[in-house]
């Protein structure tokens, strides 16, 4: 008996130290980082921030001429406009800026799955645009969409532009069975919309893509002699813009890419790879009576700000969010500045120069170098009543396998041939919720050191973001304070969203089960 009692404490002691190395492997901020430059912010610095926005809202000046507003939108082109997800969080955003700029409604159309419901796709202005609700997976119905006569005082002359930002974003599975699942809104529906836009006879298509399409997969639970996972920092800088740059195809081992499946952090990457794809081959191909210029924007990494955001907002509405990534350092994207890099992308094909910038990819960030997750919390801990409890990173990846397991023998049993092995399948307990963002794919997006370059994006396509982070966060909070992050339909299927929508998710249900264990 004895025996056993030392065997088993041994054993208790092991696995304390195992989990304890591997959490500071995963906590780890390699010295290299420190030359790439990391933003530091301070409570003093979130304060004044604010302090300075709300000076601003008082001027009723909203931020305009504040030093961190780096420039103005594009002019008003008297375009028509069709924003495919444009209900949604950075399609609604694409929407409001083609209004400040001076559009006329009636020049614009959304099609979405679900109506708009936020205040500002909803009142003034944009009550009077038009929208379709239609799935994107539905070719005829997403034809009829666009060619939906238009009303009379819109000029047809004008010419016709697309933005298309809506994903269906199951960046959670990665098992190469499951891919049709995200491949039937990311690639199909993509392939609807690009058909649909020639047959429209637009001659601008701008896609959002996502930076994720570059993240390269790795392996969290380490050997006792390792010190960090492999790619535990990666680098990124656009190159020259060719479809080879991503691997993306003249055919290869993943679905119509050059990639082999392994080789993206999840389905959803791999997925958003083959949309892109399709969208940059459509390049100069017969639209109408003329051609069409496209182009994909990669937002890097998480897109957060009012009116669905999944990261910053949704901090702020659950008030405690336990967190196993605040070492992290990466860039983020604050959702007005994504959403004028696709006007400036607009700006930049419709202009003389579009032949050097059709039929790529850009990488987008916010203007300011990368920063630590904990800066964020610290910002947003400051100027709110929300919180970050640290939990372990290991316990928590522990934790997201089994989930896995449970997960995909359910979903894997389902899809067999076989009659009695998908009744057993149903047997196995549906993981559901937001327990079901908590699988090991998360961490090969949200606990590696990602940095991003977007110079080409500011070189070639005049994007000169206007909001630092900071602002961003701060503009965040005011949303919050007047009630402004209530629509959240976006975290799902369109608006383009991120993953960090699901590592919120995630922590939410760590913190849910911490409360009824009370240790959170």
């Amino acid at each position: 008996m004895l025996w056993t009692w030392l065997v088993c404490a041994l054993l208790c002691v092991l696995i304390y130290l195992y989990i304890a190395h591997n959490d500071r492997a995963l906590l780890h901020v390699p010295p290299e980082l420190s030359a790439l430059g990391i933003a530091r912010l301070t409570p003093g610095m979130a304060r004044e921030a604010m302090s300075e926005l709300l000076e601003a809202e008082k001027a009723g000046t909203d931020g305009k001429g504040d030093v961190e507003v780096k420039s103005e939108l594009p002019g008003r082109t008297g375009r028509r406009y069709i924003v495919v997800g444009g209900a949604g969080f950075l399609g609604g955003w694409i929407v409001v800026q083609l209004l400040e700029r001076g559009e006329k409604p009636e020049n614009i159309r959304i099609i979405d799955l679900y109506p708009p419901t936020r205040l500002d796709l909803t009142t003034g202005a944009a009550k009077d645009i038009q929208f379709a609700q239609v799935d994107v997976t539905d070719s005829v119905a997403l034809l009829a969409a666009f060619l939906a006569p238009w009303p009379a005082s819109s000029p047809a002359s004008a010419g016709l532009t697309v933005f298309h930002t809506a994903a269906n974003i199951r960046f959670y599975e990665k098992h190469p069975a499951l891919l049709p699942r995200s491949l039937h809104v990311n690639a199909h529906g993509t392939q609807n919309v690009v058909d649909a836009t020639r047959k429209a006879g637009a001659s601008v298509l701008v896609y959002t893509s996502s930076a994720s399409v570059q993240v390269k997969r790795t392996r969290f639970l380490l050997w006792p002699w390792e010190t960090a996972p492999a790619n535990y920092v990666q680098v990124f800088k656009d190159g020259k813009g060719e479809i080879e740059d991503l691997g993306v195809s003249k055919g290869g081992n993943g679905p119509e890419t050059g990639k082999r499946h392994e080789e993206y952090f999840s389905n959803y990457a791999a997925s958003k790879a083959v949309g892109e794809r399709l969208v940059r081959c459509a390049n100069g191909t017969s639209s109408g009576e003329g051609v069409i210029k496209t182009g994909c924007l990669r937002p890097a990494n998480g897109v957060f700000g009012p009116g669905g955001d999944m990261m910053s907002g949704a901090f702020l509405k659950r008030g405690s969010n336990p967190t196993w990534v605040g070492a992290i350092v990466q860039n983020l994207i604050y959702v007005k500045n994504a959403a004028h890099a696709h006007l400036c992308y607009e700006a930049s094909l419709l202009s003389a120069s579009a032949n050097s910038v059709s039929g790529q990819a850009f990488t987008i960030t916010d203007p300011n170098p990368p920063l630590a997750s904990q800066e964020v919390n610290l910002v947003l801990s400051t100027l709110a009543s929300t919180r970050f409890p640290a939990v372990s990173p290991t316990i928590i990846l522990l934790v997201s396998h089994v989930i896995e397991w449970v997960y995909l023998a359910r979903a894997l049993l389902i899809l067999s041939p076989n009659a009695f092995l998908r009744a057993l399948g149903r047997l196995v307990p549906e993981i559901k919720g937001e327990i079901v963002n908590l699988q090991p794919s998360l961490f090969n997006l949200a606990q590696v050191h990602l940095v991003w370059d977007d110079s080409r994006a500011r070189e070639l396509l005049g994007y000169a973001p206007r909001y630092t982070t900071l602002r961003g966060l701060c503009e965040t909070v005011r949303a919050h304070e007047n009630g402004e992050l209530s629509d959240h339909r976006s975290w799902g299927n369109g608006g383009g969203g991120n993953g960090f929508g699901g590592l919120v998710g995630a922590e939410r249900a760590v913190e849910d089960v911490g409360e009824k264990l009370g240790v959170l």
